[in-house]
């Protein structure tokens, strides 16, 4: 049977960036798989994580800059990107601001993301 998803869930984060997950924990109750759309300012930036999901991240305007082991990569619009489970990664946007879509394997939580405080 198909699901309708009308509507997605506004995830609060700190920094001016907002996350609206489609499908996932918080708002489908699917905890194989998160699909988020995400907006982030010019100059947002986020603590390093190392999550124990697989996230493959489509990005659709702007920069995300991703520091991660080997360096810094900037991911511009009409690319992707996929950090692996376990990967040390910080996430930021560029001077433009960030508009990107996230897909998490197994779905996102706060208590599996592995952010540094």
């Amino acid at each position: 049977m198909v699901r309708i998803i009308s509507e997605p869930t506004r995830v609060p984060v700190p920094g001016g960036k907002v996350i609206d997950e489609y499908v996932g924990r918080v708002n489908s109750g699917d905890d194989g798989l998160s699909i988020a759309h995400m907006t982030a300012p010019a100059g947002w930036s986020e603590p390093a994580q190392a999550p124990e999901f697989t996230e493959y991240t489509v990005v659709l305007r702007g920069t995300v800059v991703v520091e991660h082991a080997d360096g810094v990569t900037e991911v511009p619009a009409g690319q992707a990107f996929v950090a692996a489970p376990g990967e040390k990664v910080r996430y930021s946007a560029g001077p433009e601001g960030a508009e990107y879509v996230a897909v998490c394997t197994p779905a996102f939580s706060p208590e599996t993301a592995g952010r540094e405080e």
